[in-house]
């Protein structure tokens, strides 16, 4: 499924539907180039499920962790600074991938080996002023 977004608020009509398409699969990973949207379309999807915390980039700390109006929690992770896949099992992946809660992950290309099978995809592309994405 492809989506053409011209503004921030076309944002709305594809979270939705990236949490439609998401059931059963508690992994959601993001592709799309620095800059791309990536964390401002995660802000909207944070949206969509009320999360009450603040959604911000976990660049530099590789992992954020938020909870929902309902006291659920959603982990958003940015792998873009690991040099290693190992890294990963030193902060403990496993222990969030592994369970029933949502997963957003920016960079999933460089934990490739270590994601499970069953993910959602989410490939986003900046062409001028517009934003391509496309959930796989």
């Amino acid at each position: 499924m492809k989506f053409v977004v011209n503004c921030i608020s076309d944002l709305k009509e594809v979270a939705v539907e990236v949490l439609k398409l998401s059931e059963g699969k508690n992994i959601i990973c993001f592709y799309g180039e620095m800059g791309v949207g990536k964390t401002t379309f995660i802000k909207e999807i944070c949206k969509e499920l009320e999360v009450i915390d603040n959604v911000s980039s976990p660049t530099f700390s590789i992992v954020n962790e938020y909870k929902t109006k309902n006291d659920k929690f959603v982990f958003h992770f940015d792998f873009y600074r690991l040099e290693t896949e190992e890294e990963a099992f030193d902060m403990g992946y496993e222990e969030y991938f592994y369970n029933d809660n949502l997963c957003f992950v920016e960079w999933p290309e460089k934990i490739k080996s270590l994601l499970p099978n069953e993910i959602l995809k989410v490939e986003m592309i900046k062409e001028n002023e517009k934003r391509i994405i496309e959930i796989l």
